[in-house]
């Protein structure tokens, strides 16, 4: 099973991105595909995810109104659009997918250690 992101890049303060995540192999009933974001010396934290194939979504209060997660299910890709980045956003993001036989578990369950799978995750800066 493999995740790949893609587009990440360097914005402006108030700028735009938007994030999408591959996800190949995995499969699409019961399972939640989450987006966290490392930066440096913090722990990675969980932003947000969303339960499949339903598309509940989730997201952390830090981002709730600024990030929006969705799916495209035909071409299993899951994105991430960002707006009105500012400078503490700057991070590497990840996304992950685990299988979630619930989307209770999908938004209760925000731990690193919950999800099996992982991408190599894309830069993102702000400055």
């Amino acid at each position: 099973w493999q995740l790949v992101e893609s587009g990440g890049g360097s914005v402006q303060p108030g700028g735009s991105l938007t994030l999408a995540c591959a996800v190949s192999g995995f499969p699409i009933d019961r399972s939640c595909v989450g987006w966290f974001r490392q930066s440096a010396g913090k722990e990675r934290e969980w932003i947000a995810s969303i339960y499949r194939p339903g598309g509940n979504t989730f997201a952390a209060d830090s981002v709730k109104g600024r990030f929006a997660i969705s799916q495209d299910n035909a071409k299993n890709v899951m994105s991430l659009e960002m707006n009105d980045l500012k400078p503490d956003d700057a991070a590497m993001y990840y996304c992950a997918a685990k299988r979630s036989q619930t989307s209770l578990y999908c938004n209760t369950g925000r731990m690193v250690g919950s999800y099996a799978y992982w991408g190599q995750g894309t830069q993102v800066t702000v400055s």
